[in-house]
């Protein structure tokens, strides 16, 4: 038996039953990160001392019979390094923090604790979640498992390549604008974008405040669905936490046992899946179309209905996601000023200069660049202009997915209109990179929840991937139409070659 080729859940299982030690676990991954992260640079932080000594705790736990409700109790995971974890670096993968250790936990990380998990590093990520790539951060850009020269996609770079190369089983990313499905997608992985307000963002250094949603990354629905049911739920020191209690989606799980010999599932039998037509035209690549079409099929097959209809409104959605999410992160990076905490400039002679120059040396460019247009659309003049017709589209996003909800159980669409492209490969034309967005932001104006799936690869190798987009606080549907494709298709069980022991 190899530890890194279980799931998460059947890890925990097996360590459950005796046949695994927390501390195995523990060492297997840690000797995955040592063996491969050169090639990979998926980790900015590996806590391997804290892991060992957080293995040994568990087990003694497990052993006198506590988190017997908990199906991840021993499990490692990884964490993206804008979630805060006491005593342990927490930079946003920037300059401006690279000396923060936070005095406290994220409530995510409390509850990753109360249920028994081993938190073994902190992942990288693009600087401050502003990217698509994980190239902004200041720790130096994170290889796709698939192909190391590719991107893992953004900003939950790291998170998603960590879990691919078999250097974690799986992961906590954040979701302002796609950053955890379009990683997902990149490095044939699932992953989960909650509603929002669904799971705490307190202790989560904030991008855009109104869009960010912390989520899974793991090899199947199962693993993820047992995640996001660990981490959801009301907090109080939340002001926009919604739901009181947490998911439960174990009637929503389909086993291949759910389909009879006709190849027919009674669980989604009847479940409308609605395609926008209009988000298979110009600009898609055509295998990423040919692959979720065929996926429908099979849905269909399978007994959902599928139907196509028009969703022209999301063509205004990237525009509009760019200049509320600037706005915000230009509110939000204001409290980086080198004066409390995180990097002070050296070469200052007042207060002004401490200021201009912390800030200067402490932020990368694509930060800087969204600062300032942030900036610009709030200012005096360009305020109604830009950023209250923005906020309008918004509303009329919303409506748009409600009226649809109306009539489908979800919407399939595609989740990037490429698969992952070379590092460097947009890097310099921010315009190329922000419209890469364009099926994945309006979920965020709209804050809505989807599932991204992989669903097959393209002529290079790359995974492709695709999205499940469900209404507000309907993870169950969602997770329910997933499981049911992972049940009678293998491509989440695919595994880069840098995935082997041997690599």
């Amino acid at each position: 038996m190899k530890i890194r080729e279980l799931t998460a859940l059947e890890l925990g299982a097996k360590i459950k039953a005796g046949e695994v030690s927390c501390r195995q676990a523990v060492e297997a991954y840690l000797d995955a990160i040592e063996k491969k992260d050169g090639a990979i640079n998926a980790y900015i932080t590996v806590m391997r001392d804290e892991a060992l000594a957080r293995a040994d705790e568990v087990q003694a736990k497990i052993d006198a019979g506590e988190y017997a409700d908990s199906p991840l109790a021993g499990v490692p995971v990884a964490i993206k390094d804008n979630m805060c974890t006491k005593d342990v670096l927490t930079s946003a993968a920037s300059k401006i923090l690279s000396n923060f250790k936070p005095p406290y936990d994220a409530t995510v990380i409390e509850k990753l604790n109360a249920a028994g998990a081993i938190i073994i590093g902190k992942v990288n990520m693009d600087e401050f979640a502003m990217g698509g790539s994980t190239e902004t951060s200041f720790y130096g850009a994170t290889g796709n498992p698939w192909d190391v020269k590719r991107v893992p996609g953004g900003s939950s770079g790291g998170s998603a390549a960590a879990v691919a190369a078999g250097m974690a089983p799986y992961s906590l990313g954040s979701d302002t604008g796609g950053s955890i499905r379009q990683p997902a997608a990149f490095t044939g992985l699932t992953g989960i974008k909650p509603t929002y307000g669904a799971v705490s963002r307190y202790g989560l250094l904030a991008y855009a405040s109104s869009l960010d949603q912390i989520g899974p990354v793991a090899h199947d629905v199962k693993d993820a669905a047992a995640i996001l049911a660990l981490i959801s739920g009301h907090d109080s020191k939340d002001s926009t936490s919604i739901i009181e209690e947490a998911f439960d989606f174990t009637d929503s799980i389909v086993e291949a046992s759910d389909f009879d010999a006709d190849g027919k599932c009674s669980k989604i039998a009847g479940m409308k899946i609605g395609i926008p037509a209009n988000y298979f035209g110009e600009g898609l690549d055509t295998e990423i179309a040919a692959s979720i079409k065929e996926a429908a099929k099979a849905l269909e097959a399978a007994g959902a209905i599928v139907e196509e209809f028009e969703m022209p409104i999301v063509d205004y959605a990237v525009p509009a996601y760019y200049i509320v999410a600037c706005a915000e992160a230009s509110s939000n990076l204001s409290r980086y000023d080198g004066i409390k905490y995180g990097h002070r400039t050296k070469n200052a002679s007042d207060l002004v200069e401490t200021y201009y120059k912390s800030r200067s040396e402490g932020f990368g460019a694509e930060v800087k660049r969204r600062i300032r247009l942030g900036s610009f659309v709030l200012s005096s003049g360009y305020f109604d202009a830009y950023y209250k017709k923005a906020l309008q589209v918004r509303g009329l996003i919303k409506k748009a997915f409600d009226e649809a909800y109306e009539k489908y159980d979800m919407i399939l669409s595609p989740v990037s209109p490429t698969v992952a492209y070379e590092i460097g490969g947009q890097i310099e034309d921010p315009i190329a990179m922000y419209m890469a967005d364009i099926y994945t932001v309006s979920i965020n104006l709209a804050g809505l929840p989807a599932v991204s799936v992989p669903c097959g690869f393209a002529s290079n190798g790359m995974p492709i991937g695709m999205q499940f987009i469900g209404d507000s606080f309907r993870e169950d549907k969602l997770v329910k139409m997933a499981s049911a494709y992972q049940a009678i298709t293998d491509y989440h069980k695919s595994r880069p070659a840098i995935f082997a022991d041997e690599a």
